[in-house]
């Protein structure tokens, strides 16, 4: 089974502000054509289902793409975006000046955001929903989500410590895939998430 991992596409607080789930924007114009981007590559695929976080972002880049490839398009809570609690909707000029946002972009691993969801958390929220997939009667699936839950996954697949997240880009509008076999236990084992 062949996922694509799919990440949002463009909106006008990028690289503004942090803003998780808190703070919800649609995409913008560059985030249209960025998601009709996305449908064309795609709709040559063999997917059967199209999964969404339930943020805006992500469901518009995913309407798009499920749209054109006329598939169903499901809002998938395990695709959500990171819960970064008190940081949400702060900018990023503002969590340079907080310790606890250095301490996390050095130990994912073990730091959580204040009020927050920890990385460790997060990948295996993700996982979870990929091993229920990799059960499924299915050719390939879209996953429409953010950077971080994209990255926790790709780091799990390629061995990468959580601490280390940094070796991970995902860029908005990003495709990864991953070739998954089908019935298997793919959660986390402790070495890969500390």
């Amino acid at each position: 089974m062949r996922i694509y991992l799919v990440r949002h596409a463009s909106h006008d607080l990028i690289g503004q502000m942090l803003c998780g789930r808190s703070v919800d924007p649609e995409i913008n114009e560059d985030g249209r054509r960025q998601a009709r981007a996305l449908a064309d590559s795609l709709s040559k695929e063999p997917i059967d289902l199209v999964h969404t976080s339930p943020r805006r972002r992500a469901r518009e880049t995913a309407r798009t793409i499920a749209d054109l490839i006329g598939c169903p398009c499901e809002v998938t809570p395990a695709l959500d975006e990171i819960h970064l609690g008190d940081w949400e909707g702060r900018s990023f000029e503002a969590l340079a000046a907080d310790s606890r946002w250095h301490s996390w972009n050095t130990h994912r691993g073990s730091a959580t955001p204040p009020d927050g969801e920890s990385m460790v958390h997060l990948q295996r929220r993700v996982l979870s929903h990929l091993e229920k997939l990799a059960r499924l009667p299915i050719r390939g699936a879209v996953l429409v989500s953010h950077a971080e839950p994209i990255r926790a996954v790709l780091m799990h697949f390629r061995g990468i410590a959580l601490d280390d997240f940094h070796q991970v880009d995902v860029a908005a509008a990003s495709i990864s895939i991953l070739d998954l076999p089908t019935r298997t236990e793919i959660t986390p084992s402790e070495s890969l998430v500390a």
